[in-house]
């Protein structure tokens, strides 16, 4: 379970600082159905910048943001729906888009609830502690984000490895930034210094999103129904939803897979990850290119009882994909030779790197289950093209101009071209292996004990249900923290 116990003495120091900021708290009620958010918000929040840092935007801390850089209501989620003629295979493919989120992904999402959590039991004392952020990439941009937004100093650590455009807007953000070795799967490097952080500065105190359950809660009570309300949007009378497809950073948006099963019993979840470095497939390690993914382990929050299947994507396949959908050559290929409008050919710029392998991996899912049109599956956005900007100008340094033959054979090639290879339907006993090889990073590593190891496992229903369950509680204590800090 998520640690609620209430330091009376620090809360009090959390609701004089939020006091002198007028900072109100949105509860996971309102970051899920924003028309419960005050009508005295939205007002203020019609003149205030998506990216702004006004603590206002906590409450755009939600699927539901209106998709403009300034101002903006709320609305219905916001979402891409990819085409058979794109995708090649008859079944609905819908993604959530992270764009719209404050910091351009959903991570702050994540970010917010593990903060949050702590900030209103008064486990963290926003005067003295500076709030660590370790991650593969987004997550420490959301944390860095929200940490500005509560008036809190932070630490913004990631791999030296990841796009120059997360970098240079955290050196903005965050108080401190610590480059750690390696690329996306170099999570290993990213715990050492952890560890080193909390033995020498005792100041800190740390967020990490591979284990911290709140991380889990928020996608759970936020992302699941967004997912819900997305499939029951589009559906029509025949239609059945077959499946979710998301790909595995910290895993905290797995658990949106565990509310749509909750939800939606006949439905599968499938975790993807990088063909490089396929841990999941096949215990297997590596570098690759899918940024926002940490690989090498097995993230203390995956439930992986209730994953379906494993699907590997090659990273080479998302970054010619992410030429295609962004190079002037690309679109002009697509508009002429597919017909689609400037309208849904600038929504395809809405796919970061993982997106792309998000919606790769939900085709091939669609081709290993042969489903048919009246299937739908859906997956997640977690970040935009505007990453990225540095990426496409290194692979054209690297790979020449874009042109439309290239446009023609990638799309060929990478989409029309997937192949059902590189993945596992998981069996009881291949669920087991992956969930054992937490024991090598969580036990011996990090300290976690065996008892709760075994307890996701064994005690299945009541160790997810129990976390998942704290919500009301969580949502109390936001509601207490608000009235005594207004």
């Amino acid at each position: 379970m998520i640690d609620l116990t209430v330091n009376k003495e620090t809360l009090q120091k959390a609701i004089s600082h939020a006091r002198k900021r007028g900072i109100v708290l949105p509860t996971y009620a309102q970051m899920r159905d924003p028309s419960l958010i005050p009508q005295s918000i939205k007002d203020k929040l019609s003149k205030v910048g998506l990216w702004d840092v006004d603590p206002l935007n906590l409450f755009r801390v939600s699927w539901h943001n209106q998709p403009v850089e300034q101002g903006g209501g709320f609305g219905d989620v916001n979402l891409v729906e990819f085409l058979p003629a794109l995708t090649g295979v008859p079944a609905r493919i819908i993604a959530l888009a992270g764009k719209w989120f404050p910091t351009g992904c959903h991570k702050v999402g994540a970010s917010y609830s593990c903060l949050v959590t702590r900030l209103v039991t008064g486990q963290f004392d926003p005067t003295y502690h500076k709030a660590a952020w370790p991650s593969t990439g987004n997550y420490c941009r959301g944390g860095a984000y929200n940490s500005a937004l509560l008036g809190c100093p932070s630490i913004a650590i990631l791999p030296a490895g990841m796009s120059r455009e997360r970098f240079e807007w955290l050196q903005g953000m965050a108080g401190e930034v610590i480059a750690t070795p390696g690329t996306e799967s170099n999570v290993k490097e990213i715990f050492d210094k952890v560890h080193e952080l909390r033995v020498t500065r005792p100041d800190v105190m740390v967020f990490d999103q591979f284990q911290e359950l709140a991380n889990s809660l928020w996608h759970y009570h936020v992302t699941g129904p967004a997912l819900a309300e997305a499939y029951e949007g589009i559906r029509r009378d025949k239609d059945r939803l077959a499946g979710l497809c998301l790909t595995s950073g910290s895993a905290g948006s797995l658990s949106a897979g565990d509310y749509i099963k909750d939800n939606y019993p006949a439905a599968k979840l499938a975790v993807c990850e990088a063909l490089q470095c396929p841990t999941l497939l096949i215990n297997g390690f590596g570098e690759h290119r899918i940024e926002g993914i940490g690989d090498k382990h097995v993230p203390w929050i995956h439930n992986t009882k209730n994953s379906d299947l494993v699907i590997d994507i090659d990273d080479e396949y998302s970054q010619n994909l992410l030429r295609l959908f962004n190079e002037k050559e690309g679109r002009q290929y697509l508009s002429q030779h597919m017909g689609l409008d400037d309208e849904y050919i600038e929504k395809l710029s809405w796919l970061g790197i993982s997106g792309i392998a998000n919606m790769l991996s939900a085709i091939k899912f669609a081709k290993y289950y042969e489903l048919t049109e009246h299937d739908i599956v859906l997956t997640v956005l977690t970040d935009s093209a505007a990453m990225y900007g540095s990426r496409l100008a290194e692979l054209a340094e690297e790979k020449g101009a874009y042109n439309k033959t290239r446009a023609a054979c990638d799309h060929e090639h990478y989409i029309l071209g997937s192949s059902v290879e590189h993945m596992e339907e998981l069996t009881y006993i291949t669920r087991k292996r992956i969930h054992n090889l937490k024991y090598y990073t969580w036990v011996e590593q990090q300290g976690k004990s065996v008892d709760e190891l075994n307890a996701q496992w064994y005690d299945y229903d009541n160790y997810w249900h129990t976390m998942h369950m704290q919500v009301d509680e969580v949502d109390a204590l936001i509601e207490e923290f608000n009235s005594y800090s207004a």
